[in-house]
């Protein structure tokens, strides 16, 4: 699909990768983010806007083909900031036109037996996965009544280049370029399905140019769930470094929510990191194509360059 690709959320980990491919695919790209000096690639507009306010999320959509709600905020934040955000991107894309394309997570299914599904009961019991039921249902209604031509990507945890603010990118990488013990959350031994954030954006993108996305959830597709262990242990030999593996358990992250807010906030999606969790990508695949998901030793190897270059 031609015409002006629009970003909101271009400073974080998914919104800056999908920013990066639509550049390189020499897309007209508007990246938009909340802080000044947004660092984007040669020919993309940058755009300061906060999708808080509405007048700034129309007047950054104006024009717009496609517009990407990758936005995200401190869990803290989540109930008193997301929906807004979302009504004011279905109004702003609605007034230019344009597609809106949701990137979304599995928070809403909540504890799990077998692979996650688009067709897996939403039946998360904590306030986040509740809110993503209601912030993907508004979406969808949205687009059921006419106001803008909307679809869904949902992933799992994010690696990779930007992917900063996630498990893997708080600790693990950042601890094997320092030589320190790499820890996992929950269980080491349960596999847990991982995105390299390229694959995903990828993904996004052709939601975002397909006709048959529309209307729609679409679970992305993932390569073979690693457990804990198995990642951190990749990380460790593509470094070239004796691995050094730890966990924090439920019980150390309990203690710690008595001091840390976010630590209580992690507890509600702990589940994910203590059993099975593994996305079914299944009907993605047969619908748009083999998505060509990166060996994940490569996207390992290029998380490391990205994580050495930024320390």
């Amino acid at each position: 699909m031609s015409g002006l690709h629009v970003v909101f959320g271009a400073g974080g980990g998914a919104g800056g990768a999908v920013v990066r491919k639509l550049a390189g695919r020499g897309e007209r790209v508007r990246a938009v983010g909340r802080s000044a000096g947004l660092s984007v690639p040669e020919g993309v507009e940058a755009v300061r806007a906060d999708a808080t306010d509405a007048a700034a999320v129309r007047e950054a959509c104006a024009g717009a083909t496609v517009v990407y709600h990758c936005v995200n905020v401190p869990y803290g934040e989540w109930g008193a900031t997301l929906p807004g955000v979302m009504d004011n991107l279905i109004a702003g894309a609605g007034a230019a036109g344009a597609r809106l394309v949701y990137c979304d997570n599995l928070y809403m299914y909540g504890e799990v037996d077998g692979p996650i599904r688009e067709s897996t009961p939403r039946a998360a019991a904590g306030p986040k996965g509740r809110l993503r039921i209601v912030l993907a249902d508004r979406l969808l209604a949205a687009h059921a009544a006419g106001e803008v031509a909307a679809t869904i990507g949902r992933g799992s945890d994010f690696y990779g280049p930007g992917a900063a603010n996630t498990v893997a990118g708080q600790l693990v990488f950042p601890a094997v370029v320092a030589g320190k013990r790499a820890r996992w959350i929950g269980a080491l031994d349960q596999p847990h399905s991982l995105h390299y954030i390229d694959d995903f954006a990828r993904a996004l993108i052709t939601l975002a140019t397909d006709d048959r996305a529309p209307g729609e959830v679409w679970h992305v597709p993932a390569g073979p769930a690693p457990t804990g262990r198995e990642f951190i242990e990749m990380a460790f030999a593509a470094a070239t470094l004796p691995a050094k593996v730890g966990v924090h358990r439920r019980g150390a992250l309990r203690i710690a929510a008595l001091f840390d807010r976010r630590m209580r906030e992690v507890l509600e999606v702990l589940h994910q990191f203590e059993r099975p969790f593994i996305i079914d990508g299944g009907r993605f695949t047969d619908t748009f194509g083999d998505p060509g998901l990166t060996p994940m030793p490569d996207g390992i190897a290029r998380t490391l360059e990205w994580e050495r270059a930024r320390r």
